[in-house]
C-alpha cells in the first residue's frame, strides 16, 4: 500500500514539474551565427573563420577574449565597441576594427540592431571564444 502511494506522488510530481517547465518562457536569440568559411593559415598552428553575425536590437553580447585576431566590418546598423582600458567606440554601417589576441571585449547593439562580416585567425584547437569576468 505504502509503495503504491509513493508510485502516485512520484507521477504526479514528475506531471507537474514537466507542466511548470513548459510553461517557462524560452530566452530569445540575440546572436544569430552563421559560419561562411573556416581553412588553415599555411605553415602555422592557426585557421582563419570567416562568418556573419546578426545581433538583435539593444543587446550586448557580452565579455569575452579570442585565442587570436578579430577583424570586423559592420554591414548594417551601429555597434559600441567596448575593449577593456580604453573607452566605448561606437561604429556605423561600413566601419570596420580589429582587436588584438586576448583583449577583452564587448559590444552593444543599436536600436536597429546590427550585421557584422567577421574574421578570426585563431590558434587551431582552441575554443573560438572565451567568456571574460
Amino acid at each position: 500500500m505504502i509503495a503504491r502511494i509513493l508510485c502516485c506522488v512520484a507521477v504526479a510530481t514528475l506531471t507537474m514539474t514537466g507542466i511548470a517547465a513548459s510553461q517557462q518562457p524560452t530566452p530569445p536569440q540575440t546572436i544569430k551565427r552563421t559560419l561562411l568559411q573556416k581553412f588553415d593559415v599555411p605553415g602555422s598552428n592557426y585557421e582563419t573563420v570567416i562568418g556573419l553575425a546578426e545581433i538583435v536590437p539593444n543587446v550586448n553580447i557580452g565579455r569575452h577574449t579570442h585565442p587570436g585576431i578579430e577583424g570586423g566590418y559592420l554591414l548594417e546598423g551601429e555597434l559600441v565597441l567596448m575593449v577593456e582600458g580604453q573607452p566605448p567606440k561606437t561604429v556605423k554601417a561600413g566601419d570596420s576594427w580589429q582587436f588584438a589576441p586576448a583583449a577583452v571585449h564587448d559590444a552593444k547593439a543599436g536600436p536597429a540592431g546590427a550585421k557584422v562580416l567577421v574574421t578570426y585567425v585563431v590558434e587551431k584547437g582552441k575554443p573560438l571564444a572565451t567568456p571574460a569576468p
